[in-house]
C-alpha cells in the first residue's frame, strides 16, 4: 500500500530538473522512500524520470496532476503513483487507467462518500490546515471507518504527529523537509537531516 511506505510523503517543488537525483537520494537516505514530485514547473517531468532510472530505491510519483494527459505523461516518465488537490469522474478514469496507485484530493465527507462509491478508499485531503484540519479527520473516523488519508497543507513538523495519531491518517504530506533556501543552496545535508528527524514522527 502507497500509504504504508513511510509517515510523511514529502512534497517537491522542483525548480531545477538536475536537483531531482541528488534530492531523491538524501529523501532516501534519511527515511523518506516516497517522494512526490509535483506537476507545477517544467522541469517535473524530466525529474520524475530522472529519479526513476537513477534512484530505483526511492518510490517516486507525480502531485498536482489535474489533467487526464498529465496522467498518462507521468506514469510514461515513471511515476509510480499519482496525486491530485482534486478530483473529477474524467480524471479518476483516467488515473486509474495507468495501473498505478491514485490519491484524488478531497474536502468534503461528500466527496469521501463519492469515491467510496468507486471503490477508492485511500485519499489525500487537501487543503488539510485551511479545511478543518485533525479535527475534522477525527469526525469523518466513525462515520467512514473503512477510509484512510493523507493529509496536505499547510503540516509542518509541529502539526504532523497530531494528524499522524488519527486511526484514519496513514501518513501526511508536507514539505518542510525540502525548504526552498535548502533547494536553492542545494543543501542536500540539511534535507538529508530534516527527512530523518520527519521519519521518525511515526513513533513519536
Amino acid at each position: 500500500m502507497l500509504l504504508d511506505r513511510a509517515p510523511v510523503i514529502p512534497v517537491v517543488v522542483l525548480e531545477d530538473a538536475a536537483d531531482a537525483v541528488p534530492l531523491a537520494r538524501a529523501l532516501v537516505d534519511g527515511g523518506l522512500p516516497v517522494v512526490e514530485i509535483t506537476l507545477r514547473t517544467p522541469g517535473a517531468l524530466d525529474g520524475i524520470r530522472a529519479v526513476a532510472h537513477e534512484v530505483p530505491e526511492a518510490f517516486v510519483g507525480a502531485g498536482t496532476v489535474v489533467r487526464e494527459a498529465q496522467a498518462a505523461a507521468a506514469v510514461e516518465a515513471g511515476a509510480r503513483f499519482l496525486v491530485s488537490p482534486g478530483w473529477t469522474e474524467r480524471l479518476l478514469g483516467a488515473a486509474r487507467a495507468t495501473g498505478v496507485p491514485y490519491l484524488p484530493g478531497v474536502s468534503t465527507a461528500s466527496e469521501v462518500v463519492a469515491l467510496a462509491e468507486h471503490g477508492v478508499t485511500e485519499l489525500k485531503f487537501f487543503p488539510a490546515e485551511a479545511a478543518g484540519g485533525a479535527a475534522y479527520l477525527r469526525a469523518l473516523a466513525s462515520p467512514l471507518p473503512d477510509v484512510r488519508f493523507c493529509p496536505t497543507g499547510g503540516i509542518d513538523q509541529a502539526r504532523a504527529p497530531e494528524y499522524l495519531a488519527l486511526p484514519n491518517v496513514a501518513c501526511v504530506g508536507g514539505s518542510w523537509m525540502v525548504p526552498r533556501d535548502a533547494l536553492r543552496s542545494r543543501d542536500w545535508p540539511r534535507v538529508r537531516a530534516l527527512a530523518r528527524t520527519a521519519a521518525g514522527l511515526r513513533g513519536a
